[in-house]
């Protein structure tokens, strides 16, 4: 009985569903965190009767046909690039990014990663680097003994040296953005790759040519709403348990027929 398999398919869809629903829900407090959201396409049909063929010497169409469909598959687990809130930290090396744009990371492979989360910190040389300690792009150092760092909303770093008057620009922060965010590769750590599906970035100065400004003394917190994912999940959840519920009454008709005598 195809019920059967059509039913097993939309467990397994449902079952997706979930795992990207507690992913989202994992990473309510995450900075920067972009909620996914999974996506469903409808299996091949099994055409029984073809819609439009004729049915009658005359010229007669049929009109609907006859269709039956081999269930679910999943389509594609989309990621949601909408502005999370603000949270200030006060923390000068905290750093926001409002609008389109990604940090860029020098990763131990020596290669370059994107990521938005901008809870950054200072290494042993004074270097600006993310919580795993990895290097920002481009280069950022404060030297020893500075106070009053200030990042302006274009990127520009600035720091006031011991017994100095005037501040002294130590470098320029660039973001970069991308034709299509969605097909980014997650890599974890809030680390993200360039993908075909992404395109190449394009680098820029905060704020200008549609590039989003800095927020110094902010993170962005995570896009997920715990109430829109908390009715997904029960949504979910009744999908999975009416699937099954077919997967019964097809059981039920299998023993029904079974028990008929000749």
């Amino acid at each position: 009985m195809q019920a059967l398999r059509t039913a097993a398919t939309g467990m397994a869809a449902q079952q997706l569903n979930v795992e990207v629903i507690s992913n989202n829900i994992a990473n309510m407090n995450t900075i920067a965190f972009k909620r996914q959201r999974a996506e469903f396409q409808d299996l091949l049909y099994q055409t029984m009767e073809q819609p439009g063929s004729q049915s009658s010497d005359q010229g007669t169409i049929v009109p609907t046909g006859v269709q039956v469909g081999a269930g679910v598959k999943a389509g594609t687990v989309y990621r949601i690039s909408t502005q999370g809130a603000m949270t200030q930290t006060s923390n000068p090396f905290d750093l926001a990014i409002n609008g389109p744009g990604y940090f860029q990371v020098l990763t131990p492979a020596g290669d370059t990663a994107y990521t938005r989360a901008g809870n950054f910190a200072l290494n042993d040389q004074g270097q600006l680097v993310t919580q795993d300690g990895y290097l920002i792009q481009p280069a950022i150092t404060i030297p020893a003994g500075s106070t009053n760092v200030t990042v302006s909303q274009a990127g520009q770093v600035q720091v006031t040296a011991p017994n100095a008057t005037a501040p002294t620009v130590v470098g320029t922060l660039e973001l970069s953005t991308f034709m299509n965010e969605a097909g980014l590769s997650a890599q974890g750590s809030n680390l993200f790759r360039e993908t075909a599906a992404s395109g190449a970035p394009t680098n820029g100065l905060p704020g200008v040519n549609g590039v989003g400004s800095l927020m110094q003394g902010y993170t962005e917190a995570s896009n997920v709403d715990p109430v829109s994912e908390i009715t997904a999940l029960i949504v979910a959840q009744r999908a999975y348990e009416m699937n099954s519920k077919v997967i019964s009454t097809a059981d039920s008709m299998l023993a029904t027929a079974n028990q008929v005598k000749s």
